[in-house]
This record gives C-alpha cells, sequence and structure tokens, in this order.
C-alpha cells in the first residue's frame, strides 16, 4: 500500500493543471524524501524559481498549438512539418523526463534544473530566429531536451525544499499558479501572434529564463538522493527515443504517401523493432528508468492505459481544434486560445469537489465514469452542431470534456500511488508522467492521419458536387501553407469562388469530427478498461 502521508500531503486542488500538465505532476512532489545535505533559507524564493521553470515548460506545449497556422503561412510548412513542431517537443521531453529525473537526483537538482532552464532558453531563441520548418523543428527538439531536465528537476526540487504541512501548501501554489498559466497562456499566447509575431511567444521564454535562473542560484539548495543510482540508463534512453522517433515519423508520412509506401512501412517497422528492444533493455538493466516490475500490478497497468488512451484523445483535440477554428472558422489567434478556456476552467473550479470523491466512490467507478463523461465531450464535438457558432457548437463540447477530465485524474493519481510501495511511489509517477506525454505525441501523429485523409476526402465529395475543375482543386487549399493568402477561384467568377472557399472550410470540420469520433472510441475505451482492469474499492 502506498505511504498514507503521501495521501494526505496531497491538496486536492492540485489537480487543476491537468489540462496541460500530466496527471501525477503533485505526486512526483509528494514523493521526494523530506530531508537535504543543505537547508533552504529561502524557500519562497525557491518555489517562486520552480514555479517559473515549469509553468514556463507547460505553457509551451500548449501556446505553440494556436501559432500553428501563423507558423505554416509565413515558413511555407506542410502539415506534416507542423506536426513535427509539437511532436519534436513532445518526442524528447516524453523519452527523457525519466532519465531526465534520474540525473537530478544523481548530478544535484539544482545543476540539472538550471543545465535544462538554459537549454530551453537557447532552443527557444533559436525558435524565434527560425528561417525555416526544418531549423524550428531541430530547435523544438532541443527545448524537448531542455524540458525534460526543468521540469522533473523543478517537482523534485519543490518536495526537497519543503515538508509536512509546508510541502502541502507548496504544492497548493504551484498548482493555483499552474492553473492560471493553463488558462490564460493560449490566450496571452494567441494575442502575442496576433500582436507581434509567432516569434514572440518563443523570446519571451529569454527574460522569464533569466530570472528563474537568478532566483535558483540564489535560493536553491544543490541536493541529491543519496540512493541515487550509480549509472544512468542511457541505453534505454536512447532506445526510447529513437524508437518513437522512428514510429512518429512513419506514421506523420503516411497521412501524405500512405501506408504501402516502402519509406513509411521501413520507418513504421524499425521503430517497433527499437521499442521492442527497449522493453528488452529495460528488462535486463541493472537500473532502469521504467522497472518492467511495476507492470506487475493490475491496477498500475491499468491507469496507465487509461492515461494512454484519454490523453490521446485530449492531445489530438488540443491540436487539431485551434488549427481548425483559425483556418475554417476565421479566429484570430488570440480567439483560438480563448475558446478552449473552458477545459482548464471547469478543471480549477470543480477539482477540490471532484477530488473528494474519490475516497467516496473509490477509484474505479471514478475512472469508468470520468473517461466517460470525457468520451461524451469528444461525441458532442463529433455532431453537425460544430458548423453553429461557437457557443452552441464547440462550448458545450469543451465544457462536458473538462467535466470529464475533473473527474479523471485525481483518481488516476491516487490508483497509480496506490499500486506501489511508498518507495517507489517515485517511480510510478515519473512513468506515467512520460506516458501521458507520449500519448499526445501518438495522438498528433495518428490523428493526423485521420484529419488529412477525412479532409481530403470530404473536399474531395464537395468539389465533385460543385463540378470544380482539376487545376482549380490545386489552390487555395486551407490545409496548405498559404492557404489564406490565395483565394479559391477556377475562373467562373467570385460567387463559384465562395462556394469552393466554403467547401474547404466544411471539409477541414468534417476532419475534425472524425478525429473527435476516434477520441471519444479512445475515451470510451479507457473507461471501459478501467471498469475490467482497476480492483474495486475495499
Amino acid at each position: 500500500m502506498a505511504n498514507p502521508d503521501l495521501v494526505a500531503s496531497e491538496p486536492q486542488g492540485a489537480h487543476v493543471v491537468a489540462a496541460q500538465a500530466s496527471p501525477c505532476d503533485a505526486l512526483v512532489i509528494c514523493a521526494q524524501p523530506t530531508s537535504v545535505d543543505r537547508p533552504c533559507r529561502r524557500k519562497r524564493l525557491a518555489l517562486a524559481a520552480t514555479i517559473l521553470g515549469s509553468s514556463m515548460a507547460f505553457i509551451d506545449g500548449s501556446v505553440v498549438n494556436v501559432a500553428l497556422p501563423s507558423i505554416q503561412s509565413e515558413l511555407g510548412a506542410s502539415v506534416a512539418a507542423i506536426q513535427w513542431v509539437v511532436n519534436a517537443y513532445l518526442l524528447f521531453l516524453g523519452s527523457l523526463v525519466l532519465v531526465g529525473g534520474s540525473m537530478g537526483d544523481k548530478l544535484g537538482r539544482r545543476t540539472v534544473f538550471i543545465a535544462g532552464i538554459a537549454l530551453f532558453t537557447l532552443a527557444s531563441a533559436a525558435c524565434g530566429l527560425a528561417p525555416n520548418a526544418a531549423a524550428l523543428i531541430a530547435a523544438r527538439a532541443v527545448q524537448g531536451i531542455g524540458a525534460a531536465l526543468l521540469v522533473p528537476g523543478s517537482l523534485a526540487i519543490i518536495g526537497a525544499v519543503f515538508d509536512g504541512e509546508a510541502r502541502g501548501r507548496a504544492i497548493g501554489t504551484w498548482a493555483g499558479v499552474g492553473a492560471i498559466t493553463s488558462a490564460v497562456g493560449p490566450v496571452a499566447g494567441g494575442w502575442l501572434v496576433d500582436a507581434f509575431s509567432w516569434r514572440a511567444i518563443f523570446f519571451l521564454n529569454v527574460p522569464l529564463a533569466a530570472l528563474t535562473i537568478a532566483l535558483a542560484m540564489s535560493s536553491v539548495p544543490n541536493s541529491q538522493r543519496l540512493d541515487a543510482p550509480g549509472q544512468l540508463d542511457w541505453p534505454g534512453a536512447l532506445a526510447a527515443a529513437a524508437g518513437l522517433a522512428s514510429l512518429t515519423f512513419g506514421l506523420t508520412q503516411a497521412s501524405a504517401r500512405g501506408f504501402q509506401h516502402p519509406f513509411v512501412l521501413v520507418a513504421i517497422g524499425a521503430g517497433v523493432l527499437v521499442l521492442a528492444a527497449f522493453v528488452m533493455i529495460e528488462a535486463r538493466s541493472a537500473n532502469p528508468m521504467m522497472p518492467l516490475d511495476v507492470f506487475r500490478s493490475r491496477d498500475f497497468t491499468g491507469a496507465n492505459l487509461v492515461t494512454l488512451l484519454v490523453y490521446f484523445g485530449l492531445g489530438g483535440a488540443f491540436f487539431f481544434l485551434p488549427f481548425t477554428l483559425i483556418r475554417a472558422h476565421g479566429f484570430t489567434a488570440t480567439e483560438a486560445g480563448a475558446a478552449l478556456l473552458p477545459v482548464p476552467v471547469i478543471i480549477g473550479l470543480l477539482s477540490r469537489f471532484t477530488g473528494g470523491l474519490t475516497s467516496r466512490f473509490g477509484s474505479r467507478a471514478l475512472l469508468t465514469v470520468g473517461p466517460g463523461v470525457a468520451g461524451l465531450g469528444f461525441t458532442l464535438l463529433a455532431l453537425p452542431l460544430v458548423h453553429g457558432s461557437y457557443w452552441t457548437g464547440f462550448f458545450p463540447a469543451l465544457a462536458v470534456l473538462g467535466l470529464g477530465m475533473t473527474i479523471t485524474v485525481a483518481p488516476l493519481t491516487t490508483t497509480v500511488m496506490g499500486a506501489v510501495s511508498s518507495e517507489r511511489t517515485g517511480v510510478a509517477s515519473g512513468i506515467n508522467n512520460a506516458v501521458a506525454r507520449v500519448a499526445s505525441l501518438l495522438a498528433v501523429a495518428v490523428l493526423g492521419i485521420v484529419f488529412v485523409w477525412s479532409h481530403h476526402a470530404a473536399l474531395t465529395a464537395r468539389l465533385d458536387a460543385l463540378h470544380v475543375t482539376v487545376d482549380a482543386r490545386q489552390i487555395g487549399q486551407l490545409l496548405e501553407p498559404d492557404g489564406q493568402d490565395r483565394p479559391a477561384s477556377d475562373g467562373a467568377g467570385t460567387p463559384h469562388a465562395t462556394l469552393v472557399a466554403r467547401a474547404q472550410a466544411e471539409a477541414m470540420l468534417d476532419a475534425l469530427r472524425a478525429v473527435a469520433v476516434v477520441s471519444a472510441a479512445c475515451a470510451f475505451a479507457g473507461a471501459a478498461i478501467a471498469a475490467a482492469a482497476i480492483q474495486p474499492r475495499k
């Protein structure tokens, strides 16, 4: 059983950042030892440094989504390229976050945290200066490496600096600020895109990072874990990164080339083989970053499958919804960021209430109901109502989705915590964090196929009905980089061009609905797995 002190020290408000962070971030804090080699005399400044650091990574993971249409137009990027703008970051964050936490335990949390901030900041500046899509993707990959160092470091520092009731208050403060940044981040990022440029969202990290490093240098002790492993699991980390990269690359290319293309088959096959090798490496490693024996727990395996499926759907929705609102509905980046507000706001308002339901009804009941409600939210997003206004089409779906996520996150953390012994809580929470981030990575790649293929099929059907010539179909498609700048026309005059533009917008909405259908199926599957795998409350 899990340590009851951990349960008591985790405030229910710690779940409010679930929309952008990962489900067990607060548990990472709780799992830290309560003693450090050097006491911290400036705890408030240390907390401010860790909150600033983790907030930069959380915001960067969400704000970029509302900037993607602007990035695509300015850099002339393909759909696959803008997928990689997001996936390059998620790939290295998801595959290296476990070894990043181990580095902090071994080399010193402050040292690794500051190194992560510095690397993240240099990469942010490179993103802002990127002359083309390839340079931007490369810089985003380096950003992901920096985030893999700073995110677990920031959580570990909070756990190491605070103990007892002070730790609970610190987690509450961290969670409260996280809730605000989750809600305000996409809106503020959209405003920066509209008022200045998409490059501004990356340059903003530079002064914030300088302040974070100054606070960390002056206030955070360089604590270490005495029981940290002697060697880091670099073979496992490299295998995970290479396998996920190859698999994701193959899936991304499949949307344009098809699964029959030899290049796609080789990439996906190589990814599967390397990931199989990763499992073998972890099974034989003396200090694996992902110990396989924790999956012997039925509850732990079930909780991670639920995490994978629910965050897969959420990651896909948060990627394609802003893109569709901007391209098909003509939203500004600020409006698209504001359109996502129902999810974090509802999580923030209701998390304390739903957190208390876990002890009353048990994790299995809530992990069955929560993903089911989220599935209903995705289903509403798939209905023809999304053709209408935001308030009648998108808002109800996002409100229900937010309610479902609110119900889901607290019992997920509780289940992960209760599935392992207290000394392995940190390992279990780290694995669950990585699963949530890998789920978003796979969602952008897999649902990209669904989106692109559904869009092309729907657009072809509509243009056939309008008797548009083949030559005219190559002009002005909304999925193309400069689709907003070149009006569609086949020489038949403005009225026909308007019909073509409407067909393109409706085809994109059809593609979003197809994505929502898959996301709903995943959420409902998560509910079924929870009902079957999670043990009932005793």
